[in-house]
C-alpha cells in the first residue's frame, strides 16, 4: 500500500484484479465498502504483455461502472453501469455508437473498440484519480507506503 499520493492510496497487486474470476465479487464489494468509507474507491487491471485492462469505480456506496477488456469469453458478463465519459469519447473518435449493448461484443464493427480497450485503464486511472504508471516526484506525498499481506494466497 503507498503513502497517500494526491489523496489517493493505491493498493497495488493480483489481489485488487476487478476481473479475476476468483475474486471479482471480492473486489466489487470491497469498493463499495471503501467508496461509502472515503468517498470513491477504485480498481484496475492493466495487463502490460498485451492482455487486457479492466476498471472499477465506486462512489458513496455504489458501483458507478465495471468493464473487463482481456479477450476472456466472461467479460462482458462482469460489465456493470453505463459507459465512462472517457469510453464514450474513444468510442466517438473511432466512429462507433458511445453506448452499445453488450450482446454485440462478437460484431465485427466492435473489434477496433475491444482492441483500443485492452489499453485503457492507465488513462482511465489518470483521468479520474491517479495510475501507478504516472507517478512524478512532483506529486504530494503524505504519511509511509505499507506492506500487507493479502487475505488469501494468490497463484
Amino acid at each position: 500500500m503507498s503513502p497517500e499520493i494526491e489523496g489517493w492510496t493505491l493498493v497495488i497487486g493480483p489481489w485488487c484484479d476487478p476481473c479475476s474470476s476468483d475474486r471479482s465479487d471480492e473486489v466489487l464489494r470491497l469498493c463499495v465498502n471503501l467508496s461509502s468509507r472515503y468517498g470513491a474507491a477504485q480498481a484496475y487491471y492493466f495487463g502490460t504483455q498485451n492482455d487486457g485492462s479492466a476498471w472499477l469505480l465506486a462512489e458513496h456506496g455504489a458501483v458507478v461502472r465495471r468493464y473487463c477488456e482481456t479477450g476472456e469469453v466472461d467479460d462482458g458478463l462482469l460489465t456493470l453501469g453505463e459507459p465512462l465519459a472517457q469510453e464514450q469519447a474513444e468510442r466517438e473518435r473511432l466512429g462507433l455508437p458511445p453506448a452499445w449493448d453488450e450482446n454485440a461484443r462478437n460484431d465485427d464493427a466492435e473489434e477496433e473498440w475491444k482492441w483500443r480497450a485492452f489499453d485503457m485503464a492507465p488513462e482511465i486511472a489518470s483521468a479520474l484519480g491517479i495510475s501507478p504508471l504516472a507517478l512524478t516526484a512532483a506529486m504530494r506525498v503524505r504519511g509511509v507506503g505499507v506492506l500487507a499481506e493479502t487475505p488469501v494466497l494468490v497463484h
